[in-house]
């Protein structure tokens, strides 16, 4: 089998539109059904949402958790959920499987934890192919996309999207059965 990778020269939001373009690509050359999205302020959920409404496809959005940035704080907007909820979308906001608690007690105690190791191993491909690997999980764990199925995964570095996966989804208790089964888009740095 031979496929095409995307290299961007640099990480970052400039490459959403090529990454929308990745998949839009890859939906016509097999049967994916589910399509997971990062978004921080909604702005990749509502470009993807928006894009792919009539297609029959079970896109689900993934938010940061409440509070991310902040006690009481939710960095997208309601209205923006509306819009990408009447898209047909379904949205997720939850926490970051490799983040909340190990970030915390790191803050507190100082070291390394389990999780916290997996997400350096798991940036050495970037931050997008990390966020990648959790959303798909998150999205397994809040039972909106099914465990065994191979899935689109859109992320980035910071804003924006620059990263495109295809994965087999598990759940987060099935962690070692997550499979990166094609890279399609990635910054080169």
């Amino acid at each position: 089998m031979v496929k095409r990778i995307v290299y961007f020269e640099k990480p970052g939001k400039e490459n959403t539109g090529a990454c929308l373009d990745v998949v839009k690509t890859a939906l016509n050359e097999e049967s994916y059904r589910h399509v997971v999205v990062a978004t921080t302020t909604g702005a990749n959920g509502l470009l993807f949402s928006d894009t792919f409404k009539k297609s029959g496809l079970n896109i689900v959005i993934i938010t940061h958790s409440a509070g991310f940035k902040g006690p009481n704080t939710l960095e997208m907007p309601g209205e923006t959920g509306e819009k990408i909820r009447a898209n047909g979308a379904k949205i997720y906001t939850g926490t970051i499987l490799t983040h909340s608690l190990e970030t915390s007690l790191n803050a507190k105690s100082g070291g390394m934890y389990p999780a916290m190791i997996i997400a350096q191993a798991l940036r050495r491909f970037g931050e997008g192919a990390k966020v990648c690997c959790e959303i798909v999980m998150m999205a397994a764990d809040a039972g909106l996309v099914p465990e065994d199925e191979e899935v689109i995964a859109v992320a980035g570095t910071g804003y924006g999207a620059d990263t495109v996966m295809v994965l087999k989804s598990a759940a987060s208790k099935r962690f070692l059965d997550l499979k990166v089964l094609e890279i399609l888009a990635k910054p080169r740095t």
